[in-house]
Order: structure tokens, then sequence, then C-alpha cells
């Protein structure tokens, strides 16, 4: 690790927005698959101990991400900040690790008082050397970040997704009645549930669905950072600021959980069983889901089953099956894979997004297999502390 940043300084105060946690548990899942990945974004090395990335401006307005080691304090800041306490964020300056300009989050607030957030100009003396600022991701296309993102909402709003399928009829057997292993149901396109709409509540957010049957690529940087940024504060010097972030993650995706950015996706999802996400799934017959019925279930939930079922033989990265706290007994999984992202309930099914499906929601139903993958998911998941 490297020492305090020169862009940081007595004379140069940053007046914190917003805080996120980077840790193997909970990471930005817009910067990656898996922890060492979300690092690499940042040119950090994957510590198993984590960090904390505090966003801000400096008196200029400009915009920076502090990393500091001290991950204890920005997780006391974030409990703070998320039951509606006011907590002054000021690291000590021995745990600065370094200072990246720009954000890799959107953060839908400003520091009183300053210019309105820009990306630091570069520094003339580094010959072209500055990393290029951090930006959130790109809202008008869809793609591995707002597919993550998309499935972190899921996992925060896993009650008002699942309510939207009816297992007697979603995940129905051509013979009639439901499906023991939760075969598809049809070939509906999967639904919009503007997870745009559901995520920044508290920031207003304008992003909608529009009445389309795909969700929002303004699922964005929505679904990855919370409106965790209540009252702001310094890491050295000034007054801060209140924020509202575009967000993201939560209790299963990184960062720090954005459980209050959103309001469900209601009636988006359709009416009379309309615009339901499509139903793909394991049949009875095999050990791993992924291996059933590959001529009715989708090719690619198929694929994501598949690699899923190989991280219980060959453990993955850490960070990319992450396990957090839901309802009774069960547990919230995240899982993630090259082109798709799995959410799951321990005691209930299965959600998959594909980055070839763009905006689309394939549930997998529940049947006789999947309790045992989603199981061994969980026992090789890391945990949040």
């Amino acid at each position: 690790m490297t020492g305090t940043s020169d862009v940081v300084t007595d004379d140069d105060a940053l007046y914190v927005l917003t805080a996120v946690l980077l840790t193997p548990a909970q990471f930005p899942s817009v910067l990656g698959d898996d922890y060492p990945a979300a690092c690499a974004a940042l040119a950090l090395e994957p510590y198993a101990e984590g960090y904390g990335l505090v966003l801000g401006q400096d008196g200029s307005g400009a915009r920076w991400t502090v990393v500091v080691e001290d991950v204890s304090l920005v997780a006391v800041a974030i409990a703070a900040w998320d039951c509606g306490m006011e907590y002054d964020l000021s690291p000590d300056d021995r745990s600065v690790v370094c200072a990246l300009p720009g954000w890799p989050l959107a953060v839908r607030a400003a520091a009183p008082g300053l210019a309105a957030p820009h990306d630091p100009l570069p520094d003339p003396d580094a010959d072209g050397t500055d990393p290029a600022p951090l930006t959130p991701p790109d809202t008008e296309s869809w793609g591995p970040a707002q597919r993550r993102m998309g499935a972190d909402e899921i996992a925060h709003q896993w009650a008002a997704w699942r309510e939207q399928l009816d297992d007697e009829t979603d995940f129905a057997s051509p013979g009639g009645g439901a499906e023991s292993a939760g075969g598809p149901a049809d070939d509906r396109p999967g639904t919009s549930a503007g997870l745009a709409e559901q995520v920044d509540a508290d920031a207003n957010a304008d992003a909608g669905n529009e009445g389309d049957d795909e969700l929002s690529a303004d699922a964005e940087a929505d679904v990855d950072s919370d409106a965790n940024a209540k009252t702001g504060s310094e890491v050295t010097g000034g007054t801060g600021a209140e924020a509202e972030v575009e967000s993201e993650d939560g209790a299963v995706g990184g960062g720090n959980a954005v459980d209050e950015a959103g309001t469900g996706p209601g009636a988006e999802i359709g009416a009379g069983g309309e615009n339901r996400p499509r139903s793909d799934g394991p049949s009875s017959t095999a050990q791993n889901p992924a291996e059933d019925r590959p001529s009715r279930a989708h090719a690619g939930v198929r694929r994501a089953l598949a690699e899923a079922h190989a991280y219980v033989d060959t453990l993955p990265p850490p960070g990319r099956v992450r396990s957090s706290f839901a309802t009774g007994d069960a547990r919230m999984l995240r899982a993630d894979g090259p082109g798709w992202s799995l959410v799951a309930r321990t005691d209930d099914i299965a959600f998959i997004l594909l980055d070839e499906e763009p905006g689309e929601v394939l549930p997998v139903g529940r049947g006789t297999e999947l309790p045992g993958l989603l199981k061994a998911l969980d026992a090789i998941a890391v945990r949040p502390a």
C-alpha cells in the first residue's frame, strides 16, 4: 500500500458525500464480478481486510474517491446514515491509501457552497500519467455492470419481485399443475419491472422503464451505491454535505447496502399475468439443475446454473458468491459469472440475468435440485462480518 496521496492535503479538504465498503463480502458490483476484480478496477491489491471508499468533493468542487484502510470506521458511518443519524466521517490521514479522481458510482448531490461536481484537472507535473477519472457505467446500454446491479436490486426488493410469480402457473408442467422442478411455463419475455424506478427513491430518480418489457439500462449505478449518503463530513476539513446516491449495493452486492433505495416493481411487472419474467428451470431428474431439459430451458440459464454448480467443486475468487441475511432462517445469495448473475433465497426460487438477454429477468423454479445447489453455494459464500 502507498501512503497518503498528495491530492488530498490539509489545504485541500475533501467534503464527504457518501461512502461504500470494498470487502470480499460487500463491494460495489459495478466494479466487477468478484472482489479481486473490483480491486483491480481501482488498481488496488485485494487484501482480505478490504477498504473503505469515501466519495466527496475537494475545495474546487472536483470529484474524488479516497481509499482508506479503516473499514470499521466507514462501516460505522454507513450504519449511522442508514439509521438516519448524523456521523462525522473523518478518517485519519494515516489510514488513507490513495485518492482517485472521479467517482465510480453516480452521486446525485453536491457539497454546499462549492462548484458543481466535476472531474479534476490533470496534474501538470504528472506528464500524462494521471489515472483516468472514475466514472459510473453508461446508462444508455446493457452490459455486465447493469446486469450485476440489476441482480442486486432484485435482492433488495425480493418480495416485490417474487409476488409477481404464481408457482401454479409460471412453473406449470405441460400436463397441468406446478412442475416439481420449475420448468419453463412459456417463452414470454422477461419483465422490465423498472429497476430504475425502484432504486434511488430518496433521490427522486426520474429514470423508468417507459412501458417496455425490459429492465431499463438506468438500473445503472442506481443499483450501485445506496442512498446511504446522509449527513456528510470531511476527511480533512470543511463542512460536508448531505448526499443522495444513485445506487446499489446492498446487503449482498457490495459497497454498502442499499436497503432503502427503491419503491419496488409494483404494477410495472404487468397486470393479469402479462409481461412476467420468463420461467426457466430444472427438471426433477438431474442432480445438477443445469443438465435438466436442455430442449426446454433457456441455454443461457443452463450455462449459468452449470457454472454456478462448478463453483461448488472449484472455489471461485472471493466475492464471486456472497450470502447475506434474509427473513426467517433463509439466506439471500448473489453469484456472478462470465455473462450472468444469479440472485436467490435459499428457501425459494432463483432469478438469473444474462448479458445476452438485455433487461430480462429469468426465474428458475425451485423443484427438487435447486435447493441443494443453493445450499451448497451458501456453504462456500463469503458473508458480511
